[in-house]
C-alpha cells in the first residue's frame, strides 16, 4: 500500500487489487457509461462481474491490476494482461466520474508501468474509442514513447516501456506539481489550530501560540485546552470536536498518546495538514496510530519531535515554532532534521540581517522531508536559495534529480553529516572499500550541484557570499590589500582552495603603479602599502577590476591613522559583472555585511573564510556550465542475454562467469583462461602461447600480489605446469583454481568499479589500481548513470590525474570504459560489486586485467514512483 498524491494535493492509497476486492472493482464498474469502460468488455451485469472478478485476480506472471482509494472508496482501477508469448501487455484503466480531471489514470498508470518494467516487459497497447480523447491524453502526457493510429472508430494505441530520462523528467514534473499543492495546507493556510497550547508561560505549547500570535496570521486561529476559555487573547475549545471551524492546519503540543489521539480527532475533523511539535512518539504505540492515521485521513504531517513551522509568505505569515526571537522575512527556504541546527541557523541569520521564506523542522520525518520541500521551493519563487541539514536520505536517488532541477535555477546548500571514518575495512574488494558511505553522499551532492559545507559557520559563510555577490565569472582572483601579510595568506589560501592567482594585464599594473607609492606591489597579490588614503585604495581596486583577466576579488584590509580603506569599498562595489568579498582582519564577527543594513558585500575576519565561500561558488558556477546532454553508447548486441546471465546467477561469481559477464556488457578483457584446482593443467598449457601469468583463485585472498598468489612470465607449458604446482603448494585447500592470461604489454595500472548501495544505488569509482590501490588511496566516485561530464570529472578528479594524463595514456578509452560500466550498472541492478583491478593503459586503449563480481537478488524499489514516505 502506497500513499500518493493527486494533481490538486490530495492525499489517496495504492494499491494491488486481490480477489477480495471484486466487489468494489464491480460496483465501480457498474456506476459507469459505456464510453467509460470501453476498453475490452461492456455488456451484462454478469459479464461485469466476471470482469471485475477478472481484474480483482490474484496478482500473478501474466496479470497485474491496481486500485486507487480515498478515504477509504475506490475511485479508479488499473490492470494489464500479458499477450501469450510475448514481451507486450494489454492495458486498461476506468476512473470514477467525480474524480476526473484530478490524474487518478495517470497516477494509476505509473504504477502499472513500474512494475510492468520490473516484469521484463516491453510494450503496452490498448484499444480506445476514438471520440475518448481523454484517456489517449492520459496515455500521450505520461512521457512514454506512443503511438496511435489514425482513423476509424477505435485508436490503437502502442506505449514503449523502455526507461528513458523524458519518462523520468515527466513523472517528476507531475510529482513535483502535486507535491506543492498539497504543501499549500500547510504553508498557505486559510485557518489555524494550536492543540495543547498551555496557559504556563515557559511552556512549548504557550511558546508556540505567543510566536503564532506575534506573527500576525491574518486567518482565524483557535485554541484546543480543556482547561480555558481563553489563552494569550485566543478562544479555547475543549477538544478538536469542539472547535467553531474546521482548521486547515494543526499544531500539536501534547505528550505523545494525547498526541496521537490528537492527530486521528484531526484526521476525522478533516484538517488537511499537521504539524507535531511532541517528542517520544517514534517507536512506540503512539507513533504507530499517527502513522495510521495519516494513512486513513490523508494528512501531510510534519514531525514529530521538531522545532516547527515558519512561512514569511505575506499573504499568510504565521510562526509555529519555540524559537526565542521572530524570524525576519527574506529569501532563505531551510529544511532541517535537527531542531538545534535549525535554532541556530535561525540566530546567524538574524545578525546578518537575512531572512527566510520557509523554515521547516522535519524531526523524525514521518511524512514532510526535504524531497518535499526542494518541490515546494522549486514553486516557490520567493525562495531564492535553498538550505538543508539532512541526517539521512529517504530516497537519494529522487533528491539528486530534484536538487539538479533546483540548483540549475537558483544555488542549494547542505550541510554534511555522519563525515565519520565508516570505511569499511573487511570489504571484499578495493573498490568497497573506497566506497564509503561520505564518499557516497559527496558524489550525490556534488553530481546535483548542490554547494556542501561541513559545519553550521561555513554554512553562514557561504549564504552570506551568495546573499550579496554575483556568483564568479571563473577561477581567476586578485588580491588586494594594505596589509601585506593578510594578502599573502589571502593568496595562499587561494591556491590551497584550487582557485587560480590571475595574472594583471601589463595595463594594470601600469594603472596602479600611477596610482600607489612606489614601494607597493602591483602584481597579484597588490600590496598597496599601508600608507595609502582610502580613496587611493579605491582607485587600486578599480583599476583591478577592470582588468579581463580577473573574474574575482579579495579585498583585505586594516584601519590605520591614515585611513580605513574598509570603509572606501562601498563607494566601489557592487561590480556588476565582478565577485568581490571583502575580509576585514580582526573583526568581531566571523562574517557580516559590509555596510550593515544594506549588505553590499560579505565581509569575513580571515582570508581563509573568504577564499573558502569564492571557491565553493566558483565551483558552483562551473556545474552551472556543464553540459547536461547525457552521452549515448551504441546499443549492446544483446542487452537481454546480460539481464537474463545476470538473473540466473547470485553471489560472487566464479571467474570464468566474471569474465563472461564482461564479455556481454562490451567491456575489454584481456584473453582469459580458467583451470579448476582438481583438474589437470595439460590441456591447457599446450594450448597457451608464451609468455603468461598465473593467477590464484583462492578463498580470502583479495591482494593477489601482496599475497604471493602471482606468478608472472612463465613460458612453455613445463613452467606452466610447475608454476601451477607451485600455487597448488601454496594456497592448499583454499586454491578453487587458477586464471591463466598472456602477459599484457606494460602501462598504467587504474582501478575501475562498482558498489550499489541500498538506499542511493550505484556507484562508479575510479582510481590509481594495482599495488597503488591501498598504498596512495587515490580514487573518485559519482553515482550512476554518468554523464559524459560526469566521466570527466572522474579522470580529473584524481589527486595524480595532471601527471596521469600527461603522461599520454589513451584517455578517450578510459573515458569510454567509465560509461561501459556505468551502463552495466544500470543494466543489471543485480550488480551489486564490481572490481576492475588492475586495469592496464597504455596509448592506444585500455583492458581490464583482472574482474571480481558480486551479483545479489534484491527488490529493488522504483525511486521515482510517485509516493509519500510512509
Amino acid at each position: 500500500m502506497t500513499r500518493a498524491l493527486l494533481a490538486r494535493g490530495d492525499v489517496v492509497l495504492v494499491r494491488p487489487l486481490h480477489p477480495g476486492d471484486t466487489a468494489e472493482v464491480l460496483a465501480l464498474h457498474t456506476r459507469l457509461t459505456q464510453q467509460d469502460t470501453y476498453f475490452r468488455f461492456f455488456g451484462t451485469p454478469s459479464g461485469l462481474a466476471k470482469l471485475a472478478a477478472e481484474i480483482a485476480a490474484e496478482p500473478g506472471p501474466g496479470h497485474y491490476a491496481v486500485g486507487c482509494y480515498q478515504r477509504g472508496a475506490l475511485i479508479g482501477v488499473a490492470n494489464y494482461e500479458v499477450l501469450a508469448d510475448s514481451a507486450d501487455a494489454e492495458v486498461a484503466l476506468v476512473v470514477d466520474a467525480t474524480v476526473r480531471t484530478q490524474g487518478v489514470a495517470t497516477l494509476l498508470m505509473e504504477h502499472l508501468v513500474s512494475h510492468a518494467r520490473k516484469t521484463g516487459l516491453k510494450r503496452f497497447l490498448a484499444e480506445v474509442l476514438a471520440e475518448n480523447a481523454n484517456v489517449i491524453h492520459v496515455f500521450r502526457d505520461l512521457g512514454l514513447r506512443f503511438e496511435a493510429s489514425i482513423g476509424g472508430p477505435e485508436r490503437d494505441v502502442v506505449m514503449v516501456l523502455e526507461e528513458e530520462p523524458a519518462y523520468v523528467e515527466a513523472v517528476l514534473e507531475r510529482d513535483s506539481v502535486a507535491d506543492a499543492a498539497s504543501l499549500a495546507h500547510l504553508f498557505r493556510p486559510s485557518s489555524v489550530a494550536v492543540i495543547g497550547a498551555g496557559r504556563r508561560p515557559g511552556s512549548v505549547g504557550n511558546a508556540v501560540l505567543g510566536n503564532l500570535v506575534a506573527s500576525g496570521f491574518p486567518g482565524p486561529v483557535e485554541v484546543v485546552n480543556p482547561h480555558a476559555d481563553e489563552i494569550l487573547g485566543v478562544p479555547s475549545v475543549p477538544s478538536v470536536a469542539a472547535l467553531t471551524r474546521t482548521p486547515e492546519l494543526a499544531v500539536i503540543c501534547l505528550p505523545a498518546p494525547a498526541a496521537a489521539q490528537a492527530v486521528e480527532e484531526c484526521g476525522k475533523r478533516g484538517v488537511r495538514a499537521v504539524v507535531i511539535i511532541s517528542s517520544g512518539l517514534t517507536g512506540t504505540g503512539a507513533g504507530e496510530r499517527v502513522h495510521a492515521a495519516v494513512r486513513e485521513y490523508g494528512l501531510r504531517l510534519v514531525g514529530p519531535n521538531c522545532l516547527g513551522v515558519v512561512s514569511t509568505d505575506p499573504a499568510s505569515p504565521y510562526d509555529l515554532t519555540f524559537l526565542a526571537t521572530p524570524v525576519k522575512p527574506g529569501n532563505i527556504g531551510v529544511v532541517t532534521q535537527s531542531g538545534g541546527v535549525g535554532i541556530a541557523l535561525a540566530e546567524s541569520l538574524g545578525d546578518l540581517g537575512l531572512g527566510v521564506s520557509t523554515l521547516v523542522s522535519t524531526g523524525d520525518k514521518y511524512d514532510v522531508s526535504g524531497n518535499d520541500l526542494l518541490m515546494w521551493w522549486a514553486a516557490d519563487r520567493r525562495t531564492e536559495l535553498a538550505v538543508l541539514y539532512l541526517e539521512s536520505f529517504g530516497n537519494p536517488r529522487k533528491f539528486s534529480r530534484l536538487a539538479r532541477r533546483l540548483a540549475r535555477t537558483r544555488p542549494v546548500l547542505a550541510v554534511r553529516s555522519g563525515s565519520g571514518d565508516t570505511a569499511q575495512r573487511a570489504a571484499a574488494s578495493h573498490t568497497a572499500a573506497a566506497a564509503t558511505p561520505a564518499v557516497t553522499r559527496d558524489a550525490l551532492f556534488e553530481q546535483a550541484g548542490v554547494i556542501a559545507v561541513d559545519t553550521v559557520a561555513e554554512l553562514v559563510d557561504v549564504i552570506a557570499g551568495l546573499s550579496w555577490q554575483l556568483l564568479p565569472g571563473g577561477p581567476r582572483v586578485a588580491v588586494v590589500s594594505n596589509a601585506g601579510g593578510a594578502g599573502v595568506l589571502a593568496a595562499d589560501a587561494c591556491e590551497r582552495e584550487g582557485l587560480v592567482m590571475a595574472e594583471l594585464s601589463q595595463d594594470t599594473r601600469d594603472r596602479l603603479a600611477k596610482v600607489l607609492p612606489a614601494e607597493a606591489a602591483v602584481r597579484n597579490p597588490v600590496d598597496t602599502t599601508a600608507a595609502v588614503r582610502a580613496e587611493v585604495f579605491a582607485d587600486a581596486l578599480r583599476a583591478v577590476l577592470d582588468d579581463d583577466g580577473v573574474d574575482a576579488v579579495i579585498a583585505a584590509t586594516v584601519p590605520t591613522a591614515v585611513g580605513d580603506p574598509g570603509a572606501s569599498l562601498a563607494a566601489v562595489l557592487p561590480p556588476e559583472y565582478k565577485t568581490v568579498f571583502a575580509v576585514r582582519p580582526g573583526q568581531r564577527a566571523r562574517v557580516a555585511p559590509l555596510v550593515p543594513g544594506r549588505g553590499v558585500t560579505a565581509c569575513y575576519d580571515d582570508p581563509a573564510a573568504a577564499a573558502a565561500v569564492l571557491a565553493r561558488l566558483v565551483r558552483y558556477e562551473q556545474w552551472l556550465n556543464r553540459p547536461e546532454a547525457d552521452e549515448r553508447l551504441e546499443s549492446l548486441a544483446d542487452p537481454d542475454a546480460l539481464r537474463t546471465f545476470a538473473r540466473e546467477r547470485e553471489g560472487w561469481l566464479p571467474p570464468a562467469d566474471a569474465v563472461e559477464l564482461l564479455r556481454l556488457a562490451d567491456i575489454p578483457m584481456v584473453e582469459t583462461h580458467y583451470v579448476e584446482a582438481g583438474d589437470s593443467m595439460d590441456a591447457a598449457a599446450a594450448d597457451l602461447g608464451s609468455p603468461v601469468v598465473l593467477k590464484a583463485d583462492a578463498d580470502g585472498l583479495l591482494h593477489k600480489t601482496a599475497g604471493g598468489g602471482v606468478l608472472l612470465n612463465v613460458r612453455g607449458a613445463d613452467r606452466i605446469m610447475e608454476a601451477f604446482r607451485i600455487l597448488r603448494s601454496r594456497f592448499g585447500s583454499a586454491l578453487r583454481g587458477v586464471t591463466v592470461q598472456p602477459m599484457a604489454e606494460p602501462g598504467r595500472e587504474l582501478l575501475v568499479g562498482v558498489r550499489s548501495d541500498p538506499v542511493f544505488g550505484p556507484l562508479v569509482v575510479f582510481g590509481l589500481g594495482g599495488v597503488d590501490t591501498d598504498l596512495i588511496a587515490d580514487h573518485a566516485a559519482r553515482l550512476a548513470p554518468l554523464t559524459g561530464a560526469d566521466a570527466d570529472l572522474l579522470l580529473d578528479g584524481l589527486r595524480s590525474s595532471k601527471a596521469l594524463w600527461a603522461s599520454g595514456l589513451d584517455r578517450a578509452a578510459v573515458r569510454e570504459l567509465l560509461l561501459k560500466v556505468s551502463r552495466l550498472a544500470e543494466l543489471v541492478p543485480e550488480l551489486a560489486e564490481l572490481d576492475l583491478n588492475p586495469v592496464r593503459v597504455r596509448s592506444d586503449g585500455c583492458v581490464a586485467l583482472d574482474v571480481r563480481a558480486r551479483l545479489e537478488h534484491v527488490a529493488a524499489e522504483d525511486p521515482f514512483l510517485r509516493r509519500l514516505r510512509d
